[in-house]
């Protein structure tokens, strides 16, 4: 058989296909995946650069409107998801790198699930009339909604991270979560991201020109971050005539190294770090002082002498101390009971009898899960057997300025769970108090990935939220978000051994007022379901 001489394989003078016609689904592949690593990263704390979550997942929602094969946009979207992971849960090395190689993926893997849906509806909205294709995209919206509520509570639960904390520092856009929890505000970024996405399809794939390049996505993603906007604008200016001294907080780090906090042989220097350090901070004549979760080396409730310690202390420094500390409570023999506690201890009273025992534990640092099939793991928390949980919010009542504040505490990675806070805020707490210890997790992102959790609830809730951790981050956020002030050494570091007193005030407005989220709880999870079902109906029956 002789062949055609003109054909484009034997015709020297045939035009040669470009490297990206020859290869544009491997170099969009790559493309994407680099892009969408880099944003997730740089939208979440450490980085200071929460405005890249607008366009976050904009790289994969582009493609996925060209309609890629499943198998590759599959491979390169849960690959990308898996690697921005790890690298964001970098800081779990410091305790266990065969956690990080696996959760990280796993959580990769759990939020790019969103991304197959996109893949799904994205290309069938090209050229549909208006209303399926703004269905589809609040569906979509939607969709993120659903799984990042599902990591409230799939498998015990680890919520860290939904994209609504990237704006930790831009209160503006957070004021929604006062009526829909963090989820509204995650809700309204992926409408943003797929509205930027549209309106790129259109200007660069559709061929549109003049008055026909409008992308109606984008004008609906533009008019809820103006709603959000406009959320915010009044109490701005408002919430100035309401603002009142609430108390003059001293929060102490004792910056207790992981390696030497349950040594027995350590107590005697690490109770004199408490006690130079607390007396340092009542120097600054405070209200109240605040120490880190689990800062004694022996119970509080079970040690007398540990008990005596800190009734001396509060006693010398003449004002109310709340501290977190382990209780060990008997209960009958042989049975020992270990919780997770907060504590208050007053100048004239000593440590109450009222206290709060955390209520969502660490796996495999409180407790091991699947004992009887994974009783051979052994926690990393080299201390008493598992931890019980506690099953109220037990709020703790302490006087400030001559006013009785109920404070509702939230210890370690609690307030990375909205229903806790919620929960603290409906029990009667007008003030919330966060007890950490990030000292395991070494001097990287964790401590500001955490802090960026407080400042949702904060907003959720309406309520002052203080925060205390064994070596940062310390501070208080007020109602709206906004981070009033961090506790910092002279270097300008979160990371350091040291106390620091702080003015805090609150809105009267909310001393007695529960928000609307706080009433009403996840129903805008039950909306985001709704939208889904109508986006996907939209696109699989719509004309």
């Amino acid at each position: 058989m002789i062949a055609d001489s003109s054909s484009p394989a034997l015709d020297p003078y045939a035009p040669r296909l470009t490297l990206l016609e020859r290869h544009g689904g491997r170099v969009a592949a790559a493309a994407v995946f680099v892009f969408t690593v880099a944003l997730a990263i740089v939208s979440f704390p450490p980085f200071a650069a929460p405005e890249f979550a607008y366009a976050m997942l904009v790289p994969g929602a582009f493609w996925a409107y060209t309609g890629p094969r499943l198998k590759i946009f599959a491979w390169t979207i849960l690959s990308a998801q898996a690697v921005a992971w790890t690298i964001l849960l970098g800081w779990l090395h410091h305790v266990t790198w065969a956690g990080l190689l696996l959760l990280g993926p796993f959580v990769g893997a759990w939020v790019g699930l969103w991304y197959l849906a996109a893949w799904w509806v994205l290309p069938r909205m090209v050229g549909r009339r208006t209303p399926v294709r703004l269905l589809a995209m609040l569906g979509l919206a939607g969709v993120w909604v659903l799984i990042e509520w599902t990591r409230t509570w799939f498998l015990g639960g680890f919520p860290w991270l939904p994209l609504a904390a990237s704006q930790w520092s831009r209160v503006v856009i957070l004021q929604i979560a006062e009526f829909t929890g963090a989820q509204g505000v995650s809700f309204v970024l992926v409408m943003a991201n797929l509205g930027f996405a549209a309106y790129a399809h259109r200007l660069f794939r559709e061929g549109s020109s003049g008055f026909a390049k409008r992308s109606q996505e984008f004008f609906l993603a533009l008019f809820l971050l103006l709603a959000c906007v406009a959320l915010h604008v009044p109490e701005a200016f408002n919430r100035r005539a309401f603002t009142q001294p609430l108390a003059r907080v001293a929060f102490v780090q004792p910056a207790i190294p992981q390696d030497v906090k349950w040594d027995p042989a350590r107590a005697a220097g690490i109770l004199d770090t408490l006690r130079l350090t607390t007396i340092e901070a009542a120097a600054s004549r405070p209200d109240l002082i605040v120490w880190p979760e689990a800062v004694t080396p022996l119970a509080v409730r079970d040690d007398p002498a540990m008990k005596e310690f800190v009734e001396q202390l509060a006693r010398r420094a003449g004002v109310p101390l709340i501290l977190g500390s382990i209780a060990v409570e008997k209960q009958g023999q042989p049975a020992e009971v270990w919780r997770n506690g907060a504590f208050a201890v007053t100048p004239t009273e000593g440590v109450a009898e009222r206290s709060y025992a955390k209520r969502h534990l660490v796996p495999f640092g409180e407790y091991v899960p699947l004992r009887p099939v994974l009783g051979w793991l052994e926690k990393f928390v080299p201390i008493g057997g598992d931890f019980v949980p506690g099953d109220t919010s037990s709020p703790l009542l302490v006087s400030l300025r001559g006013q009785v504040s109920v404070v509702g505490p939230l210890i370690c990675y609690e307030d990375i769970f909205p229903s806790l806070a919620r929960a603290s805020a409906l029990g009667g707490a007008n003030l919330l108090v966060v007890l950490t210890n990030n000292g395991w997790f070494g001097e990287g992102g964790a401590a500001y990935q955490h802090a960026a959790h407080a400042v949702l609830r904060a907003v959720e809730t309406r309520r002052p939220v203080l925060r205390c951790g064994n070596a940062g981050w310390s501070g208080w956020i007020d109602e709206y978000g906004a981070v009033r002030e961090t506790v910092t050494d002279a270097r300008g570091s979160i990371y350091f051994r040291g106390t620091r007193t702080i003015d805090v005030t609150r809105d009267s407005r909310w001393a007695e007022r529960t928000t609307f989220y706080t009433e009403y709880g996840d129903w805008f999870v039950v909306v985001a379901a709704a939208l889904a079902l109508f986006g996907f109906a939209a696109i699989k029956f719509g004309e």
